[in-house]
């Protein structure tokens, strides 16, 4: 551990809550450099949805790698690049009647969100985007003038602009449906809101406290998007991939964005991979208008098409991922009936949620005792309040078990050990 100590930066977050040097990891395990196992409730902040090292896409990457396949490529026509669209556009756009234009951006998520707000500016001609309270969308500046928290926010330096935001579904209550007022302020020309060039959302809040959206919600946010003209973009980086269920987090709502990024588990292995999906009208760019230095990532185009022919060539995935979901909704629901004296809450859907113990403090002590217990799990929310599952989506059910019993377990003692339970304060009443 020496060496992390010297030289390392001290901006480093997620070594701090789990303070092992790790060297091995397999499906939902991994494991430290004195042998002890862990069950994987992070897996790479949603980065690894299909595990780790998932040996169907090693293969494929291994024999491309033997075979000297082109492995950076910028933007040029490279067969690894063609296979892959030629899979997306098969296996996942057409199947769902969906018309879109790739573009490539920079590896990481924020890439996706800078181009995709970029796009959506010099399309319009407008220069503000509508962003929601709790919303996280990356932390390079555009990205972060779009995210709400502060902690990120506050590090930026310089004053973040050339946004609206709004709240957010049930921010205002469970019985009042924000996008009546966003729908308000955009039809009242003395709102102080200027007319927007789109709006960007998550249809669920991940690094914001599992918040999602109701499909009524999303279906009315696209409702006053085309009622004023607005772009709407969906930020699907990391509720998509599969997290909710279908391989799109927005499918059930049957909304249709404009514009739609990915990135996390798109390549299905970890490895660096973003992009942005434009209805194509939109792709207005100029030849190198928006570019990246790694936005030919070969090696990723290999594995997500390996993903994508495997997990998503018909619907046996996706109906295992709502039955664990079932399941996990089920154990959660019992959980917060148990503890908490009735202030703990559930978060989110699909496999994509977690429970709200109002404190971070108790959410950061719970989380804490299950590492020791061996589940890797981090936090969420404004103060880190929501205890957030996010395990691979191809875990076993026994270990989804054997991950939930921990948390259950830590949930128990922690609570035992409190005098008070927390309440969380209510600012709108229910009408």
């Amino acid at each position: 551990m020496k060496i992390f100590d010297e030289i390392e930066s001290e901006v480093q977050s997620y070594a701090r809550s789990f303070p092992r040097v790790f060297n091995r990891a397999k499906g939902e395990l991994m494991w430290d450099e004195e042998g002890n196992q862990y069950l994987d409730f992070l897996a790479g902040a949603g980065t690894l949805n299909y595990g780790h090292n998932n040996p169907l896409f090693k293969q494929v990457l291994q024999d491309y790698i033997q075979a000297d396949g082109i492995t950076h490529g910028l933007d040029m026509h490279t067969r690894a690049k063609g296979e892959f669209l030629q899979a997306l556009n098969e296996k996942i756009l057409k199947p769902r009647n969906m018309e879109y234009v790739v573009q490539f951006t920079g590896p990481t998520g924020t890439n996706a969100v800078e181009a995709a707000m970029k796009i959506a500016r010099n399309v319009t001609g407008q220069q503000n985007i509508v962003t929601f309270t709790n919303g996280f969308h990356g932390v390079s500046l555009g990205s972060l003038a779009a995210t709400g928290n502060s902690h990120h926010r506050d590090a930026a330096g310089v004053s973040l602009n050339g946004t609206h935001r709004m709240p957010y579904d049930n921010y205002l209550g469970k019985n009042i449906d924000t996008t009546e007022y966003l729908d308000k302020v955009l039809s009242d020309s003395s709102s102080g809101i200027n007319s927007p060039a789109a709006v960007i959302a998550e249809t669920v809040q991940g690094e914001g406290g599992i918040n999602a959206a109701s499909i009524e919600w999303l279906r009315n946010l696209q409702a006053v998007c085309k009622k004023h003209g607005l772009l709407f973009i969906v930020d699907d980086i990391q509720a998509g991939c599969g997290r909710t269920g279908d391989f799109f987090s927005f499918e059930e709502a049957g909304i249709e964005p404009d514009i739609i990024t990915l990135s996390k588990s798109l390549s299905g292995y970890g490895l660096p991979f973003a992009l942005v999906l434009m209805k194509p009208e939109l792709d207005q760019w100029k030849p190198g208008e928006h570019n990246g230095t790694f936005r030919g990532n070969n090696l990723a185009f290999v594995t997500a098409k390996a993903a994508i022919d495997h997990y998503w060539s018909d619907n046996n995935f996706s109906r295992e991922i709502k039955r664990k979901g079932k399941y996990i909704s089920e154990r959660l629901d019992s959980i917060v009936s148990k503890f908490g004296e009735g202030n703990f809450t559930k978060k989110g859907r699909g496999m994509f949620q977690g429970i709200d113990c109002v404190s971070g403090e108790l959410a950061g002590k719970i989380t804490k005792l299950a590492f020791k217990q061996g589940l890797i799990i981090e936090t969420s929310g404004a103060d880190d309040q929501i205890v957030k599952l996010l395990c691979p989506l191809v875990i076993t059910d026994q270990n989804l078990k054997k991950g939930i019993d921990i948390i259950e377990s830590a949930i128990q003692e922690v609570c035992a050990g409190e005098r008070d339970m927390p309440e969380e304060r209510v600012y709108f009443e229910a009408c």
